[in-house]
C-alpha cells in the first residue's frame, strides 16, 4: 500500500477523483432518481397510501439512510477498507433498486431495506476515499471535494429528469429500473477503476479480507429484515431515533464540560448549531413530501399542452447548486479577504431566512389563485432557488464548522452526530409533512388542498425565519466570542 503522506503535491488532482466523480454521479443518480418517484409512487393507484402514511414511510426511509454510515465508516475502518466496503454497499443498492421494480408491497418495503443498508456502507466510504487520495495539508483537497460535490449534483439533476420522465409517461418499474442500471453503471466505473486509487482503500488486514467479507455480507443480509420492519413501524423509527440523539448529545455535553475553557465554549457552539442545523434541514426536506405533492395537486404544470412531471420539481435544487455552488464559495472566499466574512451562526441564520423566505413566496402566490388552486411553476422555481442558496449557507459551512470546532481526537465521532442532525430532521420533516395531508389528499380538488398546504407553509414561513433571527442574535450575543476566532 502506498504511503499517502509521502505523496507530494502536483499540479492537477490525483486521477482516482475522477474515477470516484464518475462512480458518485451514478450512485447518486440511482438514489435521487429513487428518492424523487418515491412519495409519488406511494399515493398513486399502486399502493393508494395516504398522504400521511406516505411521508411516514418516506421519512423512516431516509432517517434511516442516515443512520446506517455510522457503523459502514466502522466496518471499513476495521473490517473491509474502503474500496470493498464501496462495492459490497453498492451491491446490495443495486438488489434495492431491482427489487422495487415489483409492483408489490412486499417487494417495496425489501427494496428500501436493501437500499438503506448498502448507503451505510456506500457512501460515508467514497467520501473517506476522496480525502485519502490527497496528503494531509495538501491545497488541492478543498477544490478536489469540491469537485466530487458537484458530481453528487449532477446525478441528482439527471437522475430526476429521467427517471421522471420515464415514471411519468411509460411505467413506474421503468422509472426504478433505470435508477437501478445507473447503480450498476456506478459499480462498473467504481470497480474498474483500481489501478487509479494507487493502493489507497485497501483493508487494514487483507489475509482476513475473505472471512471478514463473509462475516460482513452476512451481517448486512441479517440487518435487511430488521431495517424492513423498521420501515413499517413509524413509532420504533421514532423511539430509536430519540435514543440516538439523547445518547450522543449526552455525550458532546459530558465531553464539553470536561474539556478547557476555549474547547469547551467551542464545542458548547457546536450544540447550538446542532439544533439550527436540524431545524434548517426538517423544513427544507419537505421537498421529498409536502413539496412533491404540493406540485402534483396546486402548481399549474400545463406548459403549452404538456405536462411537467411532478417529480422534475425536485431537479431545480441540483440545478441551482450547480449554478451557484461555485459563486458562494467565491462569494466567501472574497468576503474573507476583506475581513467582512459573516460569522458562523450568521451564517446559519442567513440560510434559515432564505428557506422560510422560500416557502412564503408559495403563500404568497396562493393568495391570488384562489379560483382555481394552482400556482405558477415560475412561483415553485423561486422558492426551489430560495431553498438552495440557503443551503449554500449552512450545508458545507456546517461540515467545515464541525471540523474547525471539534476536538481533533473526536472528529469522526462529532461528524457522526451532525449527520444524526439530518436523520432526526427527516423523521421531524416526515411529520410536517403528514399535517398537510390530514384532510386527505388524491380525492380533493385544487381548491380543496391549496389552504391546507398554505397553512403549513406559512408556519414553517415563521418557524424558519424566526429561528433564523434568533441564531444571528445569539452569534452576535455570544456564540461568535465562544468561537475564539473561528470563522
Amino acid at each position: 500500500m502506498s504511503d499517502a503522506s509521502a505523496v507530494p503535491p502536483r499540479e492537477g488532482h490525483p486521477p482516482g477523483l475522477y474515477m470516484l466523480f464518475f462512480a458518485e454521479m451514478w450512485e447518486r443518480f440511482c438514489f435521487y432518481g429513487m428518492r424523487a418517484l418515491l412519495t409519488l409512487y406511494m399515493v398513486s393507484e399502486v399502493f393508494s397510501y395516504s398522504d400521511a402514511q406516505a411521508t411516514a414511510v418516506y421519512g423512516s426511509y431516509n432517517a434511516l439512510i442516515y443512520l446506517t454510515p455510522i457503523a459502514g465508516g466502522i466496518l471499513a475502518d476495521k473490517l473491509l477498507g474502503y474500496r470493498w466496503a464501496i462495492l459490497l454497499g453498492g451491491l446490495l443498492m443495486a438488489i434495492g433498486q431491482f427489487t422495487l421494480v415489483v409492483q408489490q408491497e412486499f417487494f417495496f418495503y425489501a427494496g428500501m431495506a436493501f437500499m438503506v443498508v448498502g448507503n451505510g456502507m456506500f457512501k460515508p466510504n467514497i467520501s473517506t476515499l476522496v480525502g485519502r487520495l490527497y496528503p494531509d495539508g495538501d491545497p488541492r483537497r478543498d477544490a478536489g471535494f469540491t469537485i466530487f460535490y458537484i458530481g453528487i449534483n449532477v446525478g441528482a439533476f439527471l437522475s430526476t429528469l429521467v427517471c421522471g420522465y420515464f415514471a411519468k409517461f411509460q411505467d413506474w418499474t421503468v422509472g426504478f429500473g433505470i435508477a437501478g442500471v445507473g447503480m450498476l453503471l456506478g459499480l462498473v466505473t467504481f470497480g474498474m477503476g483500481r489501478a487509479r486509487l494507487e493502493g489507497h482503500g485497501e483493508p487494514p488486514k487483507p489475509e482476513q479480507l475473505p472471512a471478514n467479507l463473509t462475516k460482513v455480507l452476512l451481517g448486512s443480509l441479517a440487518l435487511v429484515p430488521l431495517v424492513y420492519l423498521l420501515l413499517s413501524e413509524d413509532a420504533a423509527v421514532r423511539w430509536l431515533l430519540g435514543l440516538a440523539v439523547f445518547v450522543v448529545l449526552g455525550i458532546l455535553i459530558i465531553t464539553a464540560v470536561r474539556e478547557e475553557r476555549v474547547m469547551r465554549q467551542r464545542m458548547f457552539v457546536l450544540i447550538v448549531l446542532w439544533f439550527f442545523h436540524m431545524m434548517f434541514w426538517m423544513f427544507f426536506e419537505q421537498a421529498g413530501t409536502s413539496l412533491t405533492l404540493f406540485t402534483k395537486r396546486n402548481i399549474d404544470l400545463d406548459i403549452g399542452g404538456w405536462e411537467f412531471p411532478a417529480a422534475w420539481g425536485q431537479f431545480f435544487n441540483p440545478l441551482f447548486i450547480l449554478v451557484f455552488g461555485a459563486l458562494f464559495t467565491m462569494l466567501w472566499a472574497n468576503l474573507g479577504r476583506k475581513g467582512r466574512d459573516p460569522s458562523i451562526p450568521t451564517k446559519f441564520g442567513l440560510a434559515l431566512i432564505q428557506l422560510g423566505l422560500g416557502f412564503y413566496v408559495l403563500v404568497w402566490a396562493a393568495s391570488g389563485v384562489e379560483d382555481t388552486g394552482l400556482v405558477s411553476i415560475l412561483i415553485l422555481i423561486f422558492c426551489y432557488l430560495l431553498h438552495t442558496t440557503g443551503e449554500l449557507c449552512i450545508s458545507p459551512v456546517g461540515l467545515s464548522a464541525v471540523t474547525k470546532l471539534a476536538p481533533k481526537r473526536m472528529t469522526g465521532m462529532v461528524m457522526g452526530a451532525w449527520f444524526l442532525s439530518i436523520a432526526a430532521a427527516h423523521k421531524v420533516a416526515a411529520m410536517i409533512a403528514g399535517k398537510t395531508g390530514a384532510a386527505g389528499g388524491e380525492g380533493m380538488t385544487p381548491q380543496e388542498t391549496l389552504p391546507i398546504y398554505t397553512d403549513v407553509f406559512w408556519q414553517i414561513t415563521l418557524y424558519a425565519v424566526g429561528a433564523g433571527v434568533l441564531i444571528i442574535i445569539f452569534g452576535q450575543l455570544f456564540l461568535k466570542r465562544w468561537l475564539h476566532g473561528v470563522n
